[in-house]
């Protein structure tokens, strides 16, 4: 099974778990979040349906074609009478395109410490993480990686 079959395999199960009201656990990859959630950092999913929608500020799981992406709830958009949910990356330059309910698998209601982090992911809500700041530190992150390799 080559590496992209196997990706979309995984990223199916998870979705169909989450879909059928499963709560699942999966490890962070990326700086897209940082420092709320840093890479390695081990994050327990459930499914929206059992706290009803997303409210702003929340860590939501959004389903796209590379897999599950984790990004805060920034708000919330009513556009021709359908209802449109806008997230963003805690360090990300800009916020995501919009996507319906349909496109949240669930949100992040816990954060467990690993190997790679020892203190767990801080998952709690909030309205307005420093974006500006938190794309600075990821860029010196970049920079430090880069020096040393």
């Amino acid at each position: 099974m080559n590496k992209n079959r196997f990706s979309s395999t995984i990223k199916n199960m998870g979705t169909s778990l989450l879909n059928d009201g499963t709560t699942i656990r999966i490890k962070a990859h990326g700086y897209s979040m940082f420092p709320s959630i840093k890479p390695g950092s081990l994050l327990i999913i459930e499914p929206l349906k059992k706290k009803g929608d997303p409210k702003p500020g929340e860590l939501i799981v959004i389903k796209r074609e590379s897999g599950l992406v984790v990004h805060r709830l920034v708000k919330i958009v009513i556009k021709d009478g359908v209802r449109y949910y806008i997230a963003r990356g805690d360090s990300n330059a800009r916020t995501d395109a919009p996507v319906k309910l349909e496109m949240i698998a669930g949100r992040v209601i816990k954060a467990e410490a690993t190997g790679e982090n020892k203190t767990p992911a801080d998952i709690r809500i909030k309205k307005r993480p420093n974006y500006f700041f938190n794309r600075l530190r990821v860029i010196m992150i970049m920079i430090g990686i880069k020096i040393r390799s």
